[in-house]
């Protein structure tokens, strides 16, 4: 027997094994059949514990795989009608400021690259049209910074914890930092307290009319890790996970504290659908004015993807169904396999199933059945029954775990700092990115990567998805680009701009001006891809990721940085235009994943953005004894119009630093830039340099307060190093 019809009668062998463990008797000799699609569904309906005893019998049960009756039900949630989202769009950083510093200011200057107008997102640099405010290490620094001349340090204020970014809010600076604590917590029924070390958020808000003395006001602290933020008018949302911990019969529940004394416990709502592991994501606001917060908590999957419009917040997160909720066999038996056997055998399975019982019976005779049917067959049926069967077992797992790994979204309102649940959707796939959603004139467009595996095949497509107010799914496209994954995706008002990649960049133009019929309108390969797309104007976009090449294994290697212009005046014909790369292997840049280092002023046609460039590689260095790159760090600063993109020259914090040894984040990594009037900032842990944007002449060096660790950068050798052939056959040795 060929190894082809071993491996198949194995799989036949072991779907009836676990059918037969599941499958009840069916009526009127027919199959009985499962939707798949709702069986792994909530039943969509928000629920509120009233108590502890609540939340941990709903735990048990769900770790001993007790409930499984999870069919879809209609959601029984109210509608509400949206307003057009007319500044929802294309951020562009020639807005003006909304924070003055004072009269004396800049009359223009860049703020946060955000992707909603309107929606603010924290960052650990800040500036108004006067002022820049930085976390430096564990500093909160406030500079003078304009004019550029007279820039100085006017303070610097410890942070408690592990500070990570911050809002600004007329004379008010809010701070998120993460830090440890232990905390007691006595379970049912004992009577000693068990310290838990345990994550914490604190939210800080200091007064800084006196820029030279910021005072904390208030300190709120809550159990779990910070998330992300947002920003609106003088509200701010934010979220922090914190993982169910479940012991002895007790649940560590959320908490809100106020300068160390408990303040209040969020009400904790949930969805009775099964999760791999639970998580308490608790969705707060609070009022800069008054300074009041309010809090809410929600039991469900861990949180991978946030996206705020100026009236609702979206939280995704994957499905992860337990393994106890397989789900039921039967379907995959009955429906599978049953339909494709020869009649005669069907019909003996069937009175099998119908009459007998016991597990162990039943699977000794549908195995007999099975064994007499594949006998009397000759080769060429046999063969053609053992492919039959393999082919559709596997589109059904394929299907399943399509199912099984849906990305959720879970849809709140917000409303002036009031916090209301609204509804809850399903997609297939998984999202790249915050960008991967867009709210627009009251639908929710979504775009995803669906990957899964079933018995030695894998399939790998992307959808796009345009959901209503109830998230409802109402227009779709999907498997476009097989055997490639999403890399970046902007939506700009009715259209949305995607790259996918494997060897080659699809950059695709999509029409959403009907919601119910998207339609690809055109798309340009070119090599290369871009991780970030952002609009120069409605017909013009710029790309940053890495260009590629061949390598001499028939694959396809990164090399350097690209920024790319795009033009789609031709929707059905888009063009690249011009493109610039960076640098050599290895060059990287964080605005490649983090959009807020990409500075982009129109007005100016200015781009700025951090780079890490590895200039020559394998340089042997003799004082530590191995091989390493040549890196330099600093800014790159571009000069872009809507036909090409020129150098202008880039500016590093790194002078003093011998032999440009770079090592990741160092103190004088430059990650963030920003601009008043005609004055370029570049950032840097340790330090902040203003230079002119015209010419890029320095003006002015401010060092900053940051404490760097006790460690000798680069790595005192000796090293262990790895061994490498180098493209000429020669043996090297490089840093491993």
């Amino acid at each position: 027997m060929s190894m082809k019809k071993y491996f198949a009668i194995i799989i036949m062998t072991l779907i009836l094994v676990s059918a037969c463990n599941q499958i009840d008797s069916t009526k009127d000799n027919e199959p009985k059949t499962t939707d798949t699609s709702t069986e792994l569904s909530a039943t969509q309906e928000l629920k509120k514990f009233e108590s502890m005893d609540e939340i941990v019998e709903f735990l048990n049960k769900q770790q001993s795989g007790q409930n499984n009756n999870y069919m879809a039900k209609t959601f029984g949630g109210g509608t509400r009608t949206m307003a057009a989202m007319e500044m929802v769009g294309a951020p562009m950083a020639d807005m003006a400021g909304s924070v003055s510093g004072g009269s004396d200011g800049a009359t223009d200057y860049s703020q946060t690259n955000v992707q909603v107008i309107g929606v603010d997102e924290a960052d650990f640099v800040k500036n108004d049209d006067k002022y820049i405010y930085t976390l430096s290490g564990t500093n909160l620094v406030i500079v003078n910074a304009y004019p550029a001349e007279n820039a100085k340090v006017l303070s610097e204020t410890e942070i408690k914890g592990n500070p990570t970014n911050m809002f600004i809010n007329d004379n008010k600076l809010i701070i998120f930092s993460n830090d440890n604590e232990q905390i007691y917590r006595i379970a049912k029924y004992d009577f000693m307290p068990r310290p838990r070390h345990t994550q914490s958020t604190h939210v800080m808000i200091y007064n800084i009319e006196d820029k030279e003395d910021p005072e904390l006001i208030k300190d709120f602290s809550l159990n779990g890790n910070y998330y992300q933020s947002r920003m609106i008018g003088n509200h701010i949302y934010f979220i922090v996970n914190e993982n169910v911990y479940h012991y002895n019969n007790f649940v560590d529940l959320p908490m809100i504290r106020e300068n160390g004394k408990a303040l209040m416990s969020p009400e904790i709502y949930y969805f009775d659908n099964p999760e791999q592991n639970y998580n308490f994501v608790t969705v707060s606001s609070l009022n800069v004015d008054d300074d009041e917060i309010e809090s809410k908590s929600y039991m469900m999957g861990y949180s991978n993807t946030l996206y705020v419009s100026l009236e609702n917040i979206y939280i995704t997160y994957q499905k992860n169904v337990p393994y106890n909720y397989r789900g039921n066999e039967e379907e995959r038996f009955t429906e599978v396999i049953l339909p494709i056997l020869p009649k005669n055998t069907r019909d003996i399975i069937l009175n099998v199933l119908n009459t007998e019982k016991e597990s162990y019976t039943r699977w000794n005779k549908i195995s007999d059945a099975m064994e007499e049917m594949y006998n009397r067959m000759d080769e060429d049926d046999q063969e053609y029954i053992i492919d039959e069967i393999a082919e559709k077992v596997q589109e059904y797992e394929i299907k399943r775990e399509i199912d099984r790994r849906k990305t959720v979204i879970q849809k709140i309102n917000i409303d002036n700092g009031k916090i209301t649940y609204d509804t809850k959707g399903e997609v297939p796939g998984h999202l790249h990115n915050q960008f991967s959603l867009d709210e627009y004139e009251g639908n929710l467009r979504v775009a995803t990567t669906v990957q899964a595996w079933g018995r030695g095949e894998s399939i790998l497509y992307n959808n796009v998805y345009v959901l209503d107010d109830d998230l409802d799914v109402i227009g779709q496209i999907e498997d476009i680009a097989p055997d490639e994954s999403i890399y970046s995706t902007r939506f700009l008002g009715d259209r949305l701009y995607m790259v996918t990649f494997k060897r080659i960049d699809p950059f695709f133009v999509i029409s959403l001006k009907d919601p119910k019929n998207p339609e690809i309108l055109g798309k340009l390969k070119i090599p290369g891809y871009s991780d970030y797309l952002h609009p120069y104007d409605e017909n013009t976009i710029i790309g940053i990721g890495k260009e590629t090449e061949g390598n001499q294994w028939g694959g396809i290697s990164t090399a350097g940085v690209k920024i790319a212009l795009f033009d789609v005046s031709d929707v059905n014909n888009p063009e690249e235009i011009d493109k610039i790369e960076i640098g050599s292997q290895g060059t990287d840049s964080e605005a490649l994943h983090e959009h807020k280092a990409f500075l982009f002023d129109k007005k100016r046609n200015l781009l700025v953005i951090p780079v890490r460039e590895v200039k020559e590689r394998r340089i042997y260095d003799p004082v530590y004894n191995y091989y390493r790159n040549r890196v330099w760090q600093g800014a790159y600063v571009f000069e872009v119009t809507k036909d090409d993109i020129d150098k202008k020259g880039k500016i590093t914090h790194m002078e003093s630093i011998q032999d440009e040894h770079y090592y990741y984040q160092t103190p004088h990594t430059v990650r963030r830039s920003l601009f008043m009037d005609n004055v370029l900032y570049t950032i840097s842990g340790a330090m902040i340099k203003a230079n002119e944007i015209d010419d890029l002449d320095e003006i002015k060096e401010i060092e900053l307060p940051y404490e760097s660790n006790d460690r000798n950068y680069p790595y005192p050798g000796p090293i262990e190093p790895r061994m490498m052939i180098d493209d000429g056959g020669i043996e090297v040795r490089e840093m491993g």
